[in-house]
C-alpha cells in the first residue's frame, strides 16, 4: 500500500491525499461503507460501484470467522472472490464486536474468548490467529487487534486496557511477519490508538502506535457513547501525534457533521452503519439536512428527495413514492434509502476533498455543518 498526501486545506488541518492498493486507488478523505457479512445490507455490490461510488468497502472479522466461515472463504479465494467485489476491502480486527459482547466474553492476557451470538459456541481470538483470519479473508488493509474500552472508563481500566492493546499489537506485527498473504497480494497492518477520553493515555497511545512505523494508523474507542465535543478533542490530539505522512482511519465515525469535522482535524478514512441503519428506518441525509421520510408531509411531494445529488436512486424517485414504499412495508424502501445516504455520503467526502485542493474547506466546512443538521 501506499499513500500519497497531496495537500492540506490553508485554513485548518484537512488533507487530500491517494491510497494505492492492490485492488485500487482511493481517494481521500474516504467514507467505506459497511458491509459486515460481505454484503453492505439492501445494496448489491452493482449498486455499490455504480449509485453509490463506493472505492473501498468494510467487513467485519467477527462475524465473517463465523460465517461463512474461514473454510469457504478460502476455498472461495478470499473474500473478494467470494462476494463479487473487484475493488479495495479493509477488515477490522473484531475488537469492537468483542467490546458488544461484554456479558459473554472473557479478557485475558492470551486474548479473548467469547461466545458466538449465532449458536453460543465458545471461541478464542488472539492477536495472532486473527492476523491469520484476516489473511484469510483477504483483505487490502487489515487491523491489530484491540480492546475497545466502554465509556465512561475509570482511569485505571482505560490505561489497563490501552497496554493490552499495544502488547497485542506487538504480537499482531510478529505474526505478520512470520506469515505470507494468502492470495498473492499484500495486506497491510493499520494499529489502532486506544485511551478512551484521557488526554494522557490518547497522546501515549498515539506516541507508541507512531513509533511501530506501520503504514497507516487508525483512532479507535471513540463514537462509543462519549459527547461529541470529547470524540473531536481526542481525535485532534492524536492527529498532532500521528505522522502526517500516513493514513489516518477514524473507526465507527459517524453522522455527516461529525465526518467534517473530523476532516477538519486531519482524519482521511471513516466508516459507520449509520448511513444504512438509519436509511432502513426511513432517516436520510441530504445535502439541506435530515428528514423522516416517513412522516406524513411528503405524501404528495413529488419532488426527488435531494435535488442537490447527482444519484440515480435520489433523482429517479421522488419523496412521495419512498415514503408510499415505507409505509406499505415494500423492501424497495429500504434498498433505496440506503443507496440515498450511501451515495450521500460519498459525495460528501468528494465534495470536501475538492474544497480541499481549492483552499476552501474552512470556510465550506462552517456553513455546511450546521445545514446538515437541520430536521426537514
Amino acid at each position: 500500500m501506499n499513500f500519497e498526501l497531496i495537500t492540506t486545506d490553508s485554513g485548518s488541518n484537512a488533507r487530500a491525499g491517494k491510497i494505492t492498493t492492490a485492488h485500487g486507488e482511493i481517494e481521500t478523505p474516504i467514507f467505506m461503507p459497511v458491509g459486515t457479512v460481505g454484503s453492505v445490507k439492501a445494496v448489491t455490490q452493482e449498486q455499490l460501484r455504480g449509485d453509490v461510488q463506493a472505492q473501498i468497502i468494510l467487513g467485519n472479522t467477527y462475524h465473517l470467522y463465523l460465517r461463512p466461515g474461514l473454510e469457504v472463504l478460502s476455498q472461495a479465494g478470499g473474500l473478494h472472490k467470494f462476494n463479487g467485489w473487484d475493488r479495495p476491502i479493509l477488515t477490522d480486527s473484531g475488537g469492537y464486536q468483542v467490546f458488544s459482547l461484554a456479558a459473554n466474553r472473557k479478557i485475558k492476557e492470551e486474548g479473548v474468548v467469547f461466545q458466538s451470538h449465532i449458536d453460543g459456541s465458545r471461541h478464542l481470538f488472539t492477536p495472532e490467529n486473527v492476523m491469520d483470519i484476516q489473511r484469510t479473508i483477504g483483505a487490502d488493509i487489515i487491523m491489530a487487534f484491540d480492546e475497545c474500552p466502554p465509556y465512561p472508563s475509570e482511569y485505571r481500566y482505560a490505561r489497563k486496557s490501552m497496554d493490552l492493546t499495544h502488547r497485542w499489537l506487538d504480537r499482531c506485527i510478529q505474526r505478520l511477519s512470520d506469515t505470507q498473504p494468502a492470495y498473492g497480494h499484500e495486506q497491510t497492518l493499520f494499529p489502532i490508538v486506544q485511551g478512551s477520553t484521557y488526554k494522557d493515555l490518547r497522546k501515549a497511545s498515539a506516541e507508541f502506535i507512531a513509533s511501530r512505523n506501520c503504514a497507516g494508523n487508525a483512532i479507535g474507542g471513540l463514537s462509543v457513547g462519549e459527547p461529541e465535543g470529547d470524540m473531536y478533542e481526542m481525535c485532534g490530539l492524536v492527529c498532532e501525534v500521528l505522522p502526517s505522512d500516513k493514513p489516518r482511519y477514524l473507526m465507527g465515525v459517524g453522522t455527516p457533521w461529525n465526518i467534517l469535522e473530523n476532516i477538519a482535524l486531519g482524519v482521511d478514512m471513516f466508516d459507520c452503519v449509520m448511513p444504512t441503519r438509519n436509511g432502513r428506518n426511513g432517516m436520510l441525509f441530504t445535502w439541506n439536512g435530515v428528514m423522516n421520510i416517513r412522516n406524513k408531509k411528503w405524501a404528495t411531494d413529488f419532488s426527488p428527495v435531494d435535488e442537490n445529488s447527482p444519484c440515480f436512486a435520489t433523482s429517479r424517485y421522488s419523496r412521495a413514492y419512498l415514503r408510499h414504499l415505507f409505509v406499505a412495508g415494500e423492501i424497495l424502501g429500504m434498498t433505496l434509502a440506503s443507496i440515498h445516504n450511501l451515495a450521500f455520503y460519498l459525495e460528501l467526502v468528494q465534495e470536501a476533498r475538492k474544497q480541499i485542493l481549492a483552499g476552501t474547506f474552512a470556510t465550506w466546512k462552517t456553513g455546511m455543518v450546521q445545514q446538515l443538521k437541520t430536521r426537514l
